[in-house]
């Protein structure tokens, strides 16, 4: 269902569907939807947690104004648009795919800081990937951090790592301690003609990320947790499935998502010209009535397309009506 009727039916804002105040809204309005969407009740504490592909905030081979460079920077330009969506998100809790080493982290907290934007704690999961990390910023002290890098699956008869690993924090807030378990699946690109687009690999990462979920919360039903981030992939594929069931178990749902003009994708691919939906958050059944308007929503206000190919995906958790 798309967000705006579900918003104006519980009297957030008050207007028409499609074509009103919502659905082609401009970027400065857009702004204001989502202060109206995070904004708490009389005294009541809200969570903002977003996930965001950063696209690249590494050294990278890259295509410049100068032409083709080597472990090029991310360019100042693409900095700033990153920096302006971060700001407009207004998230509490911030997770970021495709994050250079430790000092590219420091950079980046401390240019937001600078810019008036200050998460005081850091996380940074260093996996396999020496590259590109999945990392956490965030305004709310972190608990029991953990990377794990030791999580496994059979692959063509042998078994491989989940290649960045699994990053998992604790949140202690006012409405309950919340798990998050930060994610980001291998790419489409593939260097096995017997595993197309890196399908099997995806689900078998997948796989091992739910074991260990479900080692962490025998019980998911009445556990509070987040699965969010990068999946590269669609959302009825074999990865999306097994993060969600193993057998009869239940482990998360999968929060439906749309950006201000009702559309889903996450990830623009710049050299066919397609969009396609590839980052999600998914909640364990204790958590989901804490999920303002049960859904998530998709940013597209301004910066969007200039910051990174991927556009970020928050929920808010509140105090479930009465």
């Amino acid at each position: 269902m798309p967000l705006a009727p579900l918003l104006i039916r519980r009297g957030e804002l008050v207007s028409g569907a499609r074509g009103g105040v919502f659905f082609g809204c401009s970027w400065r309005l857009w702004r204001v939807v989502i202060a109206l969407f995070s904004a708490s009740g009389a005294g009541a504490e809200t969570l903002t947690i977003a996930t965001y592909n950063v696209e690249n905030y590494v050294l990278a081979d890259r295509i410049t104004a100068s032409g083709y460079r080597q472990a090029y920077p991310k360019p100042e330009s693409q900095k700033h648009a990153l920096r302006r969506v971060i700001r407009d998100l207004h998230a509490d809790v911030l997770v970021v795919q495709e994050m250079g080493p430790q000092p590219f982290l420091d950079e980046l907290q401390q240019d937001l800081r600078t810019g008036g934007v200050d998460f005081p704690f850091t996380a940074l999961a260093v996996a396999g990937d020496a590259d590109r990390h999945v990392a956490v910023l965030s305004r709310r002290r972190l608990r029991n951090v953990t990377t794990h890098r030791d999580l496994s699956f059979p692959y063509f008869g042998g078994r491989e790592t989940v290649k960045r690993g699994l990053l998992e924090v604790t949140l202690e807030t006012a409405l309950g301690d919340v798990t998050l378990f930060a994610v980001h699946l291998k790419s489409r690109f593939t260097d096995r003609i017997d595993d197309p687009l890196s399908a099997l690999r995806r689900a078998g990462e997948a796989a091992a990320i739910r074991d260990r979920i479900l080692q962490r919360f025998p019980n998911p039903a009445e556990a509070r947790f987040i699965i969010v981030g990068d999946c590269n992939d669609s959302p009825r594929s074999r990865p999306l499935v097994a993060l969600q069931n193993r057998g009869k178990t239940r482990i998360a749902e999968l929060l439906a998502a749309t950006d201000s003009r009702g559309d889903t994708w996450t990830h623009a691919y710049r050299r066919e010209d397609s969009y396609s939906r590839a980052d999600y958050i998914l909640v364990s059944a204790a958590l989901k009535p804490q999920v303002r308007g049960g859904v998530a929503v998709i940013y597209d206000g301004a910066g969007a397309q200039a910051a990174s190919d991927h556009r970020p995906v928050f929920l808010v958790l509140a105090e479930p009506a009465r």
